[in-house]
């Protein structure tokens, strides 16, 4: 099982000698299993989102569960577990240039305390991703497709149930788009929760999955099977069963 749970969640930041939001009172559940896309405009929050969810950042207001667990609980030996639970992938590559695939990969692995297994495993998430012949390779020698392709093997090498991924399509052309996209899906259809933060309007109509809009911070639609754009609510003419209230 790995329920996500976000009960009235809010993160502050100062700028210019103000106290703003980033995010502001959410409240959001994801069930084991779902694709869940994040759309919103640039500023919207939702990397911010992604980030309280991995723990990378905490919130100043609210609670975050993880299988009905408060995530602060998880310190000391237990933050290991929480490492394992999530892959990310982040707007800014996580790769390091100076290393090479593999190595990346064996770094991500032993960080999560996959030490015996991370060998075997850097291979296997590779080969899930269709790169099987680059753990040798540096960054610098793959295209911007497969580095992106390659942090998605980095994200996977751990075997996480949950995948976090901001803006991963970000920068590719339409061939390599499709091809992330049928990749998910059949991760997702093999049990991995995923949740994309995208700008992919064409692809999130596509695919159809649930679609959680964010506005200044604020969730403001959240339907299932929904379209970029759909806003939960009687003035966008959704039927009351694809809402999600």
């Amino acid at each position: 099982m790995a329920e996500i749970r976000l009960e009235n969640v809010s993160k502050r930041y100062k700028a210019e000698g103000r106290v703003q939001y980033a995010v502001r009172d959410i409240s959001l559940t994801i069930e084991q299993g779902e694709f869940v896309f994040l759309i919103g405009s640039s500023g919207a929050g939702k990397s911010t989102l992604l980030k309280l969810i991995s723990r990378e950042i905490t919130p100043d207001e609210g609670v975050a569960y993880l299988n009905n667990m408060n995530m602060a609980r998880y310190v000391g030996p237990w933050r290991a577990q929480l490492s394992r639970s999530f892959g990310v992938v982040s707007q800014q590559s996580l790769l390091i240039r100076k290393r090479t695939i593999g190595d990346n990969l064996l770094i991500a692995a032993r960080a999560t305390g996959m030490y015996r297994k991370g060998q075997k495993a850097v291979p296997k998430a590779l080969g899930i991703v269709g790169l099987p012949n680059v753990e040798s390779c540096f960054p610098a020698e793959l295209s911007i497709g497969e580095c992106r392709r390659a942090e998605l093997a980095r994200a996977l090498v751990s075997s996480p149930p949950i995948l976090l991924l901001d803006e991963l399509t970000a920068n590719l052309d339409d061939d390599n788009i499709w091809d992330m996209m049928h990749l998910l899906k059949e991760l997702n259809d093999h049990g991995t929760t995923i949740v994309m933060a995208t700008h992919a309007s064409q692809y999130v109509n596509i695919m159809r999955k649930r679609v959680v809009t964010l506005v200044d911070g604020r969730i403001v639609g959240d339907v299932r099977n929904g379209k970029y754009g759909d806003i939960a609510g009687p003035s966008k003419g959704g039927s009351s069963s694809d809402m999600i209230v």
